[in-house]
């Protein structure tokens, strides 16, 4: 009884470990699979949604370029920033997903 960790001290251990690290954590036990699934699914899900943020972000930029508030320099420089980000992000969420697929932890629920 004594040997196992109470659930919400597993939570806050997950949720410090790097995305990199992430899915090796899942092999201690099932509590400790269970914590990792819920954790990368919910860092998938923020990756997506920073994406679609920034993404508006640019739609934004766009608009104000095409209205001349901002000079074409600082649309592209701007433009180009988010594009990076975008891909990095990307980058992050596709890592999460592979390897969670790779461990069985993303399923067909029928």
């Amino acid at each position: 009884m004594l040997d196992r960790l109470p659930v919400e001290i597993v939570e806050r251990i997950v949720a410090k470990i790097p995305d990199t690290d992430l899915i090796a954590a899942s092999k201690v036990d099932r509590v400790w699979w269970q914590e990792v699934h819920r954790e990368a699914f919910k860092r998938w899900k923020n990756y997506a949604t920073t994406i679609g943020d920034v993404y508006c972000e640019i739609r934004a930029l766009g608009k104000h370029y095409i209205k001349r508030e901002i000079d074409w320099i600082t649309f592209e420089d701007v433009n180009d920033l988010y594009k990076k980000w975008i891909n990095r992000l990307t980058e992050d969420q596709l890592y999460i997903m592979e390897k969670m697929l790779r461990n069985g932890m993303v399923v067909d629920p029928t």
